[in-house]
């Protein structure tokens, strides 16, 4: 047992400590294990640490008041600069004109074009009027999901925007 400063009274036994509480008692009145040795010294002393410590960094809370006027108006503005900026970027996105380049050929259900980015096969629709088949062209419109899993995908034509002549094997 150890007494430090006359009032904390800190209990140990087998490596942990067993209590914390206030005596009248000595000072300094250490007991410890004759077996333990030096384990028994570093448990003590890194208990005695820890209630140092807790006395010393204890401080007690404060009630904080609320917010200021200016941090109101500085979250409030925060936050509409936030919601502007993806409106704008969202607004801008929908209204960018969406193209597909890519060859394009007579398929069972139509015609295709293959996307020379993505590589992948889209069935024709919307405004077919001027596509031939065997010519290369620059199509404006917007992708289309199948309505089945297994089908391809689709590309509903607006216009074309440029035929760039017969597609290279």
């Amino acid at each position: 047992m150890v007494n430090i400063c006359g009032e904390l009274r800190i209990a140990f036994g087998d490596g942990r400590v067993y209590g914390v509480g206030r005596t009248t008692e000595p000072i300094a009145r250490i007991s410890a294990n004759p077996e333990g040795g030096q384990r028994d010294r570093k448990v003590l002393l890194r208990g005695v640490l820890v209630v140092a410590l807790s006395v010393v960094l204890a401080k007690p809370a404060k009630a904080e008041g609320y917010p200021s006027g200016g941090a109101i108006v500085a979250a409030i503005v925060g936050v509409v600069a936030v919601v502007v900026v993806v409106a704008v970027v969202v607004i801008h996105k929908s209204s960018e004109k969406r193209t597909i380049t890519g060859c394009v050929s007579s398929g069972e259900n139509g015609m295709n074009v293959t996307d020379d980015r993505d590589k992948r096969f889209y069935a024709l629709s919307g405004n077919t009027a001027g596509i031939k088949p065997g010519d290369r062209m620059t199509l404006q419109g917007k992708r289309t999901k199948p309505k089945d899993a297994g089908k391809t995908l689709g590309w509903e034509t607006k216009l074309v925007a440029k035929d760039l002549g017969v597609c290279q094997p």
